[in-house]
């Protein structure tokens, strides 16, 4: 069957949702809301249009990544599967757009970010042995604006382990 895949690009509007399924299967669901900006010649500014409001659903490490690394306000940009989702609420038919994410990444062009990759995971025999730190090293990206900015040293456990959380500024320059 045919598949529609798309690209939004939008801003985090709600917390992350995260929850578990029967079979332990990891799911983070979240909303993208993303507005048309346009030029009005006649006003000689700009001028916002149309908006978009998406459910993300994110699966697995992509959710558990997205829980680590994004907020509410988080510039985003989202890749993956669309499609709409019928359902009755309080007597009344309504839809909702649904998008089954394959790739959610910070929006550059409104943030900067420092990007900590995911190790897999190291049995506990090979971490004691090479000091690596076990849990994947999950990223997150830190809003500045109203919080204070986390360094990589600043970042490491009383351990010497990796740097987990790591910056990202809306506006930020690199």
């Amino acid at each position: 069957m045919y598949e529609t895949h798309v690209t939004v690009v939008g801003n985090v509007v709600t917390p992350i949702n995260p929850r578990r399924l029967a079979d332990g299967t990891l799911v983070a669901n979240f909303r993208v809301g993303s507005s048309e900006r346009r030029y009005d010649r006649a006003t000689g500014g700009w001028i916002d249009g149309d908006r978009l409001y998406v459910d993300v659903r994110c699966w697995r490490r992509l959710a558990q990544n997205a829980m680590a690394s994004l907020v509410k306000g988080d510039p985003v940009v989202v890749t993956g599967r669309l499609y709409t989702r019928e359902y009755e609420h309080e007597g009344q038919r309504r839809s909702s757009v649904t998008l089954d994410a394959q790739t959610v990444a910070a929006d550059l062009s409104h943030c900067t970010a420092t990007v900590t990759r995911n190790r897999k995971a190291a049995s506990p025999e090979q971490a004691a042995s090479t000091g690596d730190d076990s849990d994947g090293g999950q990223g997150r990206m830190v809003d500045t604006s109203d919080r204070t900015e986390v360094g990589a040293d600043a970042a490491r456990d009383g351990e010497g382990t990796a740097p987990r959380l790591v910056g990202a500024i809306p506006g930020g320059q690199a």
